[in-house]
């Protein structure tokens, strides 16, 4: 282990208490980091060191530039995994455990199987990464936050599935659909957040000077049953660089 858990502790606590800036991001996205709680923010200082760690070690081997995408996701995973477990929120049998606790799993896309019932007040997701490496999939999380405060994504463990895959456990807000968004209703959403359509003819992807904001079809996006306003329950959302 190359981090001392105490250590991260302290940046953690002194992130969520404004003494300490996040790199990479803005005001309104540091927000998004520390409204997913601790865990996100321990989460995301464990995978930059990892990272870190892991370019200094090809350099110092005599390689150059940076790891691949591969390795950096395997030395991510394993130690926000042994992190995880240090800290006592890494979760086995977790899939057996949600239906216990919070009921049948509701659905199932490529990046999240959703576990709860008709009038909780969240919902459970277990979410696997789509994204180059398992810190994107994290950073992704916290933008999410800042863009889409009404669905707010809060981290609560880490887990693999039984297909062995890493998953992140988080609770998000049970949203009551009325019917799915439109094309013009997502593109006025997104367009008073600063975001365009990017061009590429699939009409789901949009670009902002910051961020790539992709995967916003209607099933991800739902017209609120109370509000009657689109709301974004899930994407795909990282930094153009």
């Amino acid at each position: 282990m190359f981090y001392d858990i105490e250590s991260i502790d302290k940046q953690t606590y002194d992130i969520l208490n404004g003494t300490r800036d996040f790199p990479r991001f803005n005001q309104t996205e540091h927000a998004g980091v520390c409204s997913a709680g601790p865990l996100l923010v321990g989460a995301l200082l464990v995978c930059n060191l990892a990272r870190e760690s892991l370019t200094a070690s090809c350099n110092a081997s005599g390689g150059q530039g940076t790891p691949s995408n591969w390795e950096i996701d395997e030395a991510q995973e394993r130690e926000l995994q042994s992190w995880a477990e240090e800290k006592g929120v890494w979760v086995p049998n977790s899939e057996e455990l949600l239906v216990a606790n919070y009921g049948p799993m509701m659905a199932q896309g490529a990046e999240a199987k959703v576990f709860g019932k008709q009038g909780d007040t969240h919902v459970v997701k277990l979410r696997t990464s789509i994204y180059a490496t398992l810190g994107r999939a994290l950073e992704s999380i916290a933008l999410h936050n800042a863009l889409f405060p009404e669905t707010i994504m809060r981290v609560v463990g880490f887990t693999r599935d039984k297909d062995s895959l890493f998953r992140v456990i988080l609770t998000q807000p049970y949203i009551e659909c009325l019917r799915l968004a439109t094309k013009e209703e997502i593109d006025a959403m997104v367009g008073k957040k600063g975001f365009l359509d990017n061009g590429d003819g699939h009409g789901i992807n949009y670009l902002s000077d910051r961020l790539h904001l992709e995967d916003m079809h209607p099933a991800n996006v739902f017209v609120e049953s109370h509000s009657g306003l689109p709301i974004c329950i899930d994407c795909i959302v990282k930094f153009r660089k």
